[in-house]
């Protein structure tokens, strides 16, 4: 059940209790590049899980959980900050309250697997109705997860139909030098060309000799053979 007064205490300590050597063997060989977490060894649906019945956490709790150097404690808050974003009954004010947690504490939001569970519903979900130049200053950042953020944002408006964000972030990214930038600005092209092809045919016309071949080749997954043929013959490397 849902449990609007667990702390971040609460949270961690459950956590261990489901600590195994062997996931944290799994762990270390997965996540061969990351910002020198600790990892303690919970599986990730575990962590889920205790996300769900902790989703009422409140902001200040899950910003104490953030400030845990355990990855699994972090990726726990960042999915409770999904999961209370989408869920109907949070308030404007709450909505707000998480995405300004996000930004704030970004400096916690320091992997790639952490962007990613929170993000698009995080950011991009309180933004679809605002305007969005903190995505572009995101975009502009020397921080790469910074970077990513802000690509992987989009993934909200792209869902309700909308791509120049995406398009336009895209532009930003052209030379980004970080493969983990690079994969998701290619893989929220290709979403925006689920929505609108025109728009990512006219951006690979006009970039596609520009970009790395990692986001070309995310960009044209679901074009057809000849296209992507053509597009991938004209990548930079």
């Amino acid at each position: 059940m849902a449990n609007g007064s667990v702390t971040a205490e609460d949270f961690v300590r459950d956590l261990r209790r489901h600590q195994s050597d062997e996931e944290l063997r799994k762990i270390r060989r997965y996540f061969k590049e990351g910002s020198g977490d600790d990892f303690i060894g919970v599986r990730m649906q575990q962590v889920f899980a205790l996300a769900k019945d902790s989703v009422d956490m409140s902001p200040a709790e899950i910003s104490r959980l953030l400030d845990s150097p355990v990855h699994e404690a972090r990726a726990g808050a960042l999915s409770i900050m999904s999961k209370q974003a989408v869920k109907k009954s949070t308030s404007a004010a709450r909505r707000k309250e998480l995405y300004d947690l996000y930004l704030s504490r970004h400096d916690r939001i320091d992997n790639w697997d952490l962007v990613d569970l929170a993000a698009p519903n995080v950011v991009g979900g309180y933004l679809l109705d605002k305007p969005r130049d903190v995505l572009f200053e995101l975009a502009r950042s020397a921080d790469p997860w910074r970077r990513r953020t802000a690509i992987f944002s989009t993934l909200a408006f792209v869902r309700h139909g909308e791509v120049d964000d995406t398009i336009a972030i895209a532009t930003v990214l052209l030379d980004d030098p970080h493969d983990l930038v690079r994969k998701p600005t290619g893989g929220m092209l290709r979403e925006a060309g689920k929505k609108d092809g025109a728009a990512l045919l006219a951006f690979l016309v006009a970039y596609a000799a520009r970009l790395p071949r990692v986001t070309l080749r995310y960009a044209v997954e679901h074009l057809d053979p000849e296209q992507r043929k053509h597009y991938l013959g004209l990548a930079s490397g």
